[in-house]
């Protein structure tokens, strides 16, 4: 386990952000401390001010895209949409790609704010339980003296 969510067990973040009604500034604090790895390691930087002001505003959606930039600066809202009286809000890395391409994370709720928050916890926690190497993968080169050869009788 990382760093990341090394206090508490990753999908219970998630459960609470889908059983709660709204946003709240002690849950948004506690998504900070329990999921955010760059945000603490700022210390007092501009950026992190900025989303402390968002936060004190109770600017919730801003607060939560301006902490989407900061920790997934690689993964962009690629959409948002209200049916039925809820908010889907998805998150990918290849937004350029077709839907049916795509390998988006999407999170949902009736708060808006709830629903960017879910989406970004749900790729913090992929991010947490992807193997990550410790060296690049590299492929072997080709045994020079190999070559395909075909078994078929096609007589």
């Amino acid at each position: 386990m990382t760093v990341a969510f090394r206090h508490y067990d990753p999908p219970s973040l998630g459960d609470r952000l889908r059983n709660t009604q709204g946003m709240t500034r002690s849950l948004m604090l506690e998504i900070i401390d329990k999921a955010c790895r760059r945000l603490p390691s700022l210390g007092q930087s501009e950026r992190t001010a900025r989303i402390m002001r968002l936060i004190d505003a109770e600017a919730w959606t801003d607060a939560a895209l301006a902490l989407m930039e900061l920790e997934l600066p690689l993964w962009h809202v690629r959409r948002i949409a209200y049916d039925e009286g809820e908010w889907h809000c998805a998150l990918s890395r290849e937004r350029e790609l077709p839907d049916w391409l795509d390998a988006a994370v999407e999170g949902c709720h009736g708060d808006f704010a709830i629903a960017l928050m879910s989406a970004f916890v749900e790729v913090q926690i992929l991010a947490v339980e992807a193997p990550r190497p410790s060296v690049p993968n590299v492929r072997p080169a080709p045994d020079p003296l190999f070559e395909p050869a075909s078994c078929e009788n096609f007589n």
